[in-house]
């Protein structure tokens, strides 16, 4: 068992960097300095699970995505667990003054939606991967469109970074961001509070062998076992029967009916290149046909 932390449990007041966590850049421990004291103070910590998460190697974090505040609870775990929490999100966020240096300097993979180089974001993905890193991965793709925001069924990017990396997979399930804000409201607005109180647990890294050899052919199956354990976790927290995942088929027309901001994930980047590169043939097409014409 890896050396851990000091696992905050119900609010608790000590934490000790682990031993053997990853080494820090200046960038990801300054944008530490500037967040966490926020953090702690809007949200009391409720965490488990610490001692499952390794502290060296490639890891893939699971998590279920509910709030657009969320990220912020699960990057403050990640970071506290002794990994470098590393996103996929929005290309533009890299252009934000100050936001945008701290991006490209602390890992993050931007992801450039809509276009053929969104394929980048998800071989950028891979060799972080490789390269024995952390990434923190939304298999729905969006907050969830559950009505009482149980997790969806999710997309098989995560099956394709396991099957080409090898990774530790540890699902993470998470509650209490909705007290800042709900994506599902009428009104979506930020409510401030303090001290509210966020739960995050983290199991036992998923034993995969059963797909051992056989990852590309078994996607959906890899995919699905992760969100279940995800949900079963979350059940546990809310003390509910937790429901069958949700499906939810998101049209492409959705864009701009209110998607969340937040992170990436890599079926989003697959959907995104698959989008640019579809467009990018046709403008060929029509050339083509346009000097046939002439």
């Amino acid at each position: 068992m890896p050396d851990t932390p000091t696992a905050p449990g119900n609010d608790a007041k000590k934490w000790r960097r682990p031993r053997g966590s990853e080494r820090r850049s200046f960038w990801l421990c300054f944008a530490a300095a500037i967040v966490l004291p926020s953090m702690n103070i809007l949200t009391r910590r409720q965490w488990r699970g610490m001692e499952n998460i390794p502290l060296q190697g490639p890891l893939i974090y699971v998590v279920n995505h509910y709030s657009h505040f969320d990220p912020m609870v699960i990057a403050h775990f990640v970071y506290k667990s002794g990994r470098s929490p590393r996103f996929l999100l929005k290309e533009s966020l890299t252009r934000v003054p100050v936001l945008g240096k701290i991006i490209r300097n602390t890992g993050q993979i931007p992801v450039h939606r809509g276009t053929v180089d969104a394929t980048k974001a998800l071989q950028a993905a891979i060799d972080q991967l490789r390269d024995g890193k952390a990434i923190i991965i939304y298999p729905e793709g969006t907050t969830s469109k559950e009505p009482n925001h149980w997790p969806m069924r999710g997309k098989t990017g995560l099956a394709r970074l396991v099957a080409e990396t090898g990774a530790t997979v540890v699902p993470v399930a998470q509650w209490g961001s909705l007290a800042f804000i709900n994506p599902l409201a009428k009104k979506r607005r930020f409510k401030f509070g303090l001290r509210r109180p966020v739960t995050v647990v983290a199991g036992e890294p998923l034993d995969l062998s059963p797909w051992k050899g056989k990852e590309r052919t078994s996607l959906t199956e890899i995919t699905d076992f992760a969100m279940e354990a995800v949900r079963d976790q979350l059940a546990q927290i809310r003390g509910e029967e937790a429901p069958a995942l949700y499906e939810y088929h998101r049209k492409r027309s959705a864009a701009g009916s209110g998607e969340s901001s937040a992170p990436a994930s890599p079926q989003t980047v697959e959907s995104a290149a698959e989008d640019g590169e579809r467009a990018n043939n046709e403008g060929n097409d029509s050339g083509s046909e346009g000097k046939s014409a002439e």
